[in-house]
């Protein structure tokens, strides 16, 4: 079945690979097939999320199927725990997946094709420890050694093999390996290990067996089992995929035209580490609660914090499917977030730090006690403090205006509470009377009506970008990445508000009822996210005072502005309405700072006589500097060629990427002379860079038919006829209007189908119009 109609055109390279099997036949009985193969080691994060969405989407995009396997290999990690909040955050998500298989139901099918490979002498039993093993495999400048196991007969292995297998052995004694080749040039094809001994009791099978195949061997037969027909994995295992095509070929497991592996940019996320292995350190070590620790990167995490998985699909739409690493800003994550929130949490008023207020002349009706944030008030309002202070005026959201009129101070000199009247004539919303200024808007909660909650306040877990750059990560963790707040006091509808649901408190952010530890009158609110992006800390335990001091003059600028309306995330002032992201540029300079060969690369452009914006632009990724520097060595200009592939490249590759390009950098030298001869107009050259995108070829062959017009001749028809098409402006421009030319020389280009010598029509225009 072709792709099932959609609301929205979605296109990447791994939906362009599927659309040319199926187009040229290679997907049997035209069903794709995919799969999501989580280990059962951990909890998932929202990288997995990523592969979550980009497994089942497809399926479902082209009216296919998509398992969830689990990967349970590894008795030693893994954990029935861990196996069952996997369905549980795949099905959260919105996937449901065709079937739900383990790789250990087929250990069986797997045993027996390793003995069929024994048996074709395509594997042996190695007797080296891990440590030989990895020594006799060699290095990448020198090919391994054979292990005095390989010379073994087909008998004697089929024996020692088959004899593991019955637990004769303890762990570590011996191993499987394929026999394939030593001085390979990939690690990976050195005589892999296929089976390894694990006295380990399973969590599916038991004590059944002693011997577990290793990943490399059991995926790839996974998939052909399941007759998965596209392997979607991440970019760590692109070495993996000769191994992958090794294993269905000499097992024979596949069908003709059998599972195939494709790799995609796993999903690295800043403030974060990605590691299951690291995320489990942090719970192992009570560095957090547990793996649904609100502050956690895992699925279940978020969904306790109070994400909704319509906002982590979002998130995955928006970041796409490419071929490169990369690190994105987690604020984009918390946009999808605070967008989705915005349209589907109702609104609420709570304060986080009480301070009570007293009104001297509340009317009927109204409240006489209320409490307002500490944070609003001061009793000498410090230089730029806009809100309420001894004889100042501000309004209580929804309702009138208020002037402090005295204050109460504790013992501890600390205000005890405040005492306020309201204007009369501000009752129901209206203003002041005569030119009282009016120093912002505040939200309150009446004390009659109020409930106590725990409230808290959920920062990023790292104060770092890269918290495991340097090895020691722990060492990063945001000693503010969770306030506790008691005390607080929500608006007494919220106090037997549903476990999990999702509010917006009113200038405060966005809150969910923690489905864990609340209770029944003892609510607990988790803070999911704010209503503006926040920065934490880039030193533990230091305060980010560039950042408070940012954040307060953002106040300013809003109040000044008479922002009375000072409300939710669809308030422009108090929210950002765009995914935040990094510049272009600072990615192109963090893949040099990574990519010592992209530093090269940018230091010899500018030796070829580039400016360093031109290089900077041509160095972001190798494959574009590998295509410029291809067409210069094919004898290409590299002032043209920078022009050519920074200024039209990108236009013609839309959403491909230029490793996927069907041509070199011969060819794009070859266009460069071709414009530069005059043979093709820039139009026309553009015109020929698109063909040459879309399906390759020489540019003399694809410009045949479209060569630049350059005969007087031909020309003069098409200038007469421009003229004769604008008699006004031709009257304007003899009346002494000459910026008029361009105007006509464009006109008769695109009357041309852009294929007119752009330079011989001005020439032909200035001597007809005189």
């Amino acid at each position: 079945m072709l792709r099932a109609a959609m609301s929205t055109e979605r296109k990447d390279f791994l939906r362009d690979i599927i659309d040319a099997d199926l187009a040229a036949g290679r997907v049997p009985g035209r069903r794709v097939a995919t799969r999501f193969p989580p280990e059962p080691n951990g909890y998932l994060h929202i990288g997995h999320a990523k592969s979550i969405c980009l497994n089942f989407g497809l399926a479902r995009d082209y009216g296919g199927t998509c398992n969830l396997r689990y990967d349970d290999t590894n008795p030693t990690k893994e954990d029935v725990e861990y196996v069952t909040s996997i369905e549980a955050d795949v099905r959260w998500l919105g996937f449901a997946p065709t079937e739900v298989l383990y790789a250990s139901d087929t250990f069986g099918r797997m045993y027996d094709l390793a003995v069929k490979l024994v048996q074709d002498g395509k594997a042996y039993v190695c007797s080296l420890n891990e440590e030989e093993i990895r020594a006799y495999r060699g290095t990448l400048s020198e090919p391994g050694r054979p292990c005095p196991g390989r010379a073994r007969s087909i008998e004697d292995n089929l024996d020692l093999f088959a004899r593991m297998r019955a637990g004769e052995f303890p762990d570590g004694a011996h191993v499987l390996r394929a026999r394939i080749d030593l001085a390979a040039a990939n690690m990976k094809m050195r005589d892999p290990l296929l089976y390894r001994i694990r006295h380990a009791h399973h969590h599916r099978t038991g004590d059944a067996w002693c011997i577990y195949p290793m990943y490399d061997y059991a995926h790839p037969l996974e998939d052909a089992f399941e007759a998965i027909t596209h392997s979607i994995c991440t970019l760590e295992f692109e070495n993996n995929r000769e191994l992958y095509d090794w294993v269905i070929e000499h097992t024979g497991a596949g069908q003709a035209n059998g599972p195939r592996q494709y790799e995609f940019a796993r999903l690295n996320i800043d403030y974060t580490v990605m590691s299951k292995r690291k995320l489990l350190d942090l719970v192992t070590r009570g560095l957090v609660s547990g793996w649904d620790d609100p502050r956690m990167p895992t699925i279940a995490g978020m969904r306790r914090r109070g994400y909704r998985p319509e906002a982590i699909r979002a998130f995955c739409d928006l970041i796409g499917v490419a071929k490169n690493n990369s690190v994105v800003d987690l604020g984009k994550l918390e946009f999808c977030v605070r967008d989705d929130l915005n349209k589907s949490a109702p609104r609420a008023m709570a304060v986080l730090r009480p301070l009570r207020v007293v009104v001297s002349n509340a009317a009927e009706g109204e409240p006489r006690e209320l409490a307002i944030e500490r944070d609003d008030f001061q009793v000498e309002p410090e230089k730029g403090f806009l809100r309420l202070a001894p004889g100042r005026v501000v309004r209580l959201r929804h309702g009138g205006c208020v002037v402090c009129d005295g204050v109460v101070h504790a013992a501890d000199g600390s205000v005890r509470e405040v005492h306020v009247r309201v204007l009369p004539e501000t009752r129901g919303g209206g203003d002041p009377a005569g030119e009282v200024k009016v120093w912002g808007v505040l939200h309150w909660v009446a004390l009659a009506d109020a409930a106590t909650a725990e409230v808290r306040l959920y920062d990023r877990l790292f104060a770092v970008p890269r918290p495991d750059e340097d090895g020691d990560f722990v060492q990063h963790l945001n000693p503010r990445s969770l306030e506790v707040l008691t005390g607080c006091l929500v608006d007494r509808a919220l106090a037997n508000a549903e476990v999990g649901s999702r509010w917006q408190f009113e200038r405060l952010g966005y809150f969910a009822v923690d489905p864990v530890d609340s209770r029944p009158g003892k609510l607990v609110w988790n803070r999911i996210v704010g209503l503006r992006e926040t920065v934490v800390t880039a030193a533990a335990g230091a305060a980010d005072k560039g950042a408070d001091r940012k954040a307060k003059d953002k106040d300013k600028d809003k109040d000044k502005a008479g922002s009375a309306q000072e409300t939710g995330p669809d308030d422009k002032a108090t929210v950002k309405l765009r995914p935040p992201k990094r510049s272009k540029a600072e990615f192109r300079a963090e893949a040099r700072v990574r990519d010592a060969e992209l530093a090269a690369a940018f230091a010899r452009l500018q030796g070829l006589g580039l400016s360093a914006d031109e290089a900077d632009l041509l160095t972001g990724e190798r494959a574009t500097a590998a295509l410029f520097e291809a067409a210069v060595a094919a004898g290409g200009k590299p002032a043209a060629l920078a022009r050519l592939i920074i200024n039209e490249l990108p236009r013609a590759l839309g959403d491909r990427e230029v490793a996927a390009l069907r041509f070199g950098g011969a060819e794009l030298a070859e266009l460069c002379d071709m414009i530069d001869a005059g043979t093709v107009s820039g139009a026309v050259a553009k015109d020929v860079l698109s063909r040459m995108v879309e399906s390759g070829g020489q540019p003399r062959e694809l410009v045949v038919g479209l060569t630049q017009v350059s005969d007087d001749g031909a020309l003069e028809s098409l200038v007469e006829a421009a003229l004769a098409a604008n008699a006004g402006k031709v009257a304007e421009y003899k009346a002494g209007k000459t910026g008029l030319i361009g105007f006509f020389v464009g006109a008769v280009v695109k009357a041309s189908g852009g294929r007119a010598n752009a330079q011989k029509v001005k020439e032909l225009l200035t001597k007809r119009l005189g």
